[in-house]
């Protein structure tokens, strides 16, 4: 690699992630618009892990959403509660059961 040139895709103006890689999705979480960055991508590599049972899903989802996010320990429930529902939209066919989380 030539010298000064950087490995990897960044900012020409401020050096960090380029505003074309942020991909965020705004859902209500408790009541208030929450930005989630990659969640389409994350439901969607969820649902193709053919995963079953709520709380099994919503682990993987959680465990994944916080590789690129930050969730508050208090909140987690809610947080949980509102991926679920996201991924229930995106996978409307999967039977499962309602209130399990």
């Amino acid at each position: 690699m030539p010298e000064g040139e950087k490995e990897g895709y960044y900012c020409t103006i401020c050096g960090g992630i380029p505003p074309d890689q942020i991909k965020i999705r705004k859902i209500p979480i408790d009541g208030k618009e929450t930005g989630i960055d990659r969640l389409d991508w994350i439901l969607r590599d969820v649902a193709a892990l053919g995963l079953h049972g709520d709380e099994i899903i919503a682990d993987e989802i959680v465990k994944r959403v916080r590789d690129f996010n930050y969730i508050p320990g208090k909140k987690m429930a809610e947080y949980r509660e509102a991926l679920l529902r996201e991924y229930r939209m995106l996978v409307p066919g999967e039977k499962r059961r309602r209130n399990t989380l």
